[in-house]
């Protein structure tokens, strides 16, 4: 059966930021919870039920914590499929399901950012923790894996139904672990390989610059001349803007100067180009184009006709492949793994700024509407293609959608204002109806200039984070206007 309910739980944590409301969610619902160590502690002052991992294995935590979790009795209850063979060799040797795994590893990442000190991070390599990851992950068929904070939102959603998941859910996240346990290793493996090595570009953001790139693309070269770096920089911003859409249906994606310029979901990969092309063709001429799916014949053909500089896909078909490196200089990429770092860092003045990446995702349920009309289901969906799109492009950002198509967009104004009247005029200029579009914004609006402009443009809903004192003016102008607006509490800057 597809869907199933958590009954029991692991959690092993490092940093347990985050980590009440989930226990207290888990503890609503009936879930019982086994965990050691910090974690168990952590639960305990909670005043809240939580089993021992010690009185299943019968084995204390020992070697200074290095073994808590690699046991038989803990990994039998993780792997073991739901059949009558394997429950009953749970049963005869007292193992206990576990259909949820929470993880948060040793943050080694990060003690290699802060400390020289071999010994310290040698132990902050996480050998449990990331074994449960992959064992979870791997019984995908009957296990639920959390493999880092970063996800509590998404296991918040499925125990606000009850803990139930589909087949599909689990699948998705179990993708999302080996991806967090691949970048781990990686980060190890360059460790141990005498750090990263420094691949000297042909110049950097000008000629006259010189430029090298140290660490792993998580891609693999398979067409065209070397990388620079703007191009780097593009297939960066490529990559993190199409981790938001893997999952969709067939997606395109065109970027220029890291600004998604076009974007569309279609159920056809062919339409998807078409679509995503159409949203701005002008800027797509010497741009990157990213895709969800494996590039075919029909879809290379037309991608074929453009002059771009990257292409990346997690496939070529033989055909396709053959044909689109007939031309020598084309860039060709294959992903390999998708980004899962928690952290990004710019260098400021005499220092380094560093950051927790923008993981965020929204989802219908995060919505509020505060016009008096509501939006319609296909617009929500509209809304939260748009506002991933404006997550994506340089502040101040706006973008127009409609039926998932990013139409017009305006980006790296220094107004809001600004930024909407280029998102509308250059829909015009690229010949689309604005007529029952929906608009995005990254940021709140201060003034009701823009749900003005939006209303002249027959714009239908908007979304915006919210959070400015004049709110209820805003939304009152909304109102009078005829127009439905969403918050969505989260703004999105992008610098």
């Amino acid at each position: 059966m597809d869907s199933k309910r958590i009954q029991s739980a692991l959690i092993s944590v490092y940093n347990k930021e985050g980590l009440e409301p989930i226990i207290r969610l888990l503890h609503d619902i009936g879930v019982v919870i086994y965990s050691t160590g910090g974690t168990q502690e952590f639960i305990e002052s909670l005043n809240l039920s939580v089993v021992s991992v010690e009185t299943i294995t019968g084995y204390p935590s020992i070697l200074g914590g290095r073994v808590k979790t690699l046991h038989p009795k803990v990994f039998g209850g993780i792997l073991a499929m739901r059949n009558q063979d394997h429950l009953s060799q749970l049963a005869h040797f007292e193992i206990p399901p576990i259909d949820l795994v929470v993880v948060d590893l040793y943050p080694f990442e990060e003690t290699l950012a802060n400390t020289d000190d071999e010994s310290e991070i040698i132990e902050k390599i996480d050998i449990g923790g990331v074994s449960l990851i992959r064992a979870a992950a791997k019984n995908y068929q009957d296990v639920v894996v959390i493999p880092s904070r970063e996800a509590y939102s998404d296991l918040a959603a499925i125990l606000a139904n009850n803990g139930i998941t589909t087949l599909e859910t689990r699948k998705v996240l179990a993708q999302r672990a080996f991806t967090v346990s691949s970048h781990y290793d990686t980060m190890i493996r360059n460790y141990f390989s005498g750090q990263e090595q420094k691949k000297s570009l042909r110049y950097g953001e000008n000629p006259h610059q010189k430029a090298w790139f140290e660490g792993d693309l998580g891609l693999e070269y398979l067409h065209g001349k070397e990388l620079s770096y703007n191009n780097i920089l593009d297939v960066d911003a490529a990559m993190s803007l199409m981790n938001d859409f893997k999952d969709e249906d067939c997606c395109i994606a065109i970027l220029k100067h890291n600004n998604v310029c076009g974007i569309a979901v279609r159920s056809s990969l062919i339409q998807a180009w078409h679509d995503a092309l159409a949203g701005d063709p002008i800027s797509a001429f010497g741009g990157v184009l990213i895709s969800n799916r494996t590039i075919d014949l029909q879809t290379a053909l037309e991608i074929d006709k453009l002059f771009y500089e990257v292409l990346i896909a997690p496939d070529f078909d033989a055909e396709a492949l053959k044909l689109l490196s007939s031309k020598k200089s084309r860039i060709l990429l294959k992903i390999k793994m998708w980004p899962a770092d928690q952290e990004q860092s710019r260098t400021v003045l005499f220092g380094k700024l560093v950051q927790e990446k923008d993981q965020s995702r929204l989802v219908a349920e995060q919505l509020k509407t505060v016009s008096q009309k509501s939006p319609s289901p296909f617009e929500i969906t509209d809304l939260l293609f748009a506002a991933c799109c404006t997550k994506h492009l340089k502040s101040n950002a706006i973008a127009l959608v409609r039926n998932k198509q990013l139409i017009g967009m305006g980006c790296g104004q220094t107004s809001r204002v600004d930024a909407c009247r280029q998102a509308i005029q250059k829909a015009v200029a690229m010949g689309f109806d604005t007529e029952g579009s929906v608009m995005s914004s990254e940021a709140f609006f201060p003034f009701p200039d823009c749900v003005e402009l939006a209303a002249e443009a027959k714009v239908s809903a908007i979304i915006q984070p919210g959070g400015s004192v004049n709110d209820p003016k805003v939304i009152a102008r909304v109102d009078e206007l005829g127009l439905s607006m969403v918050l969505s509490g989260i703004r999105q800057f992008k610098h």
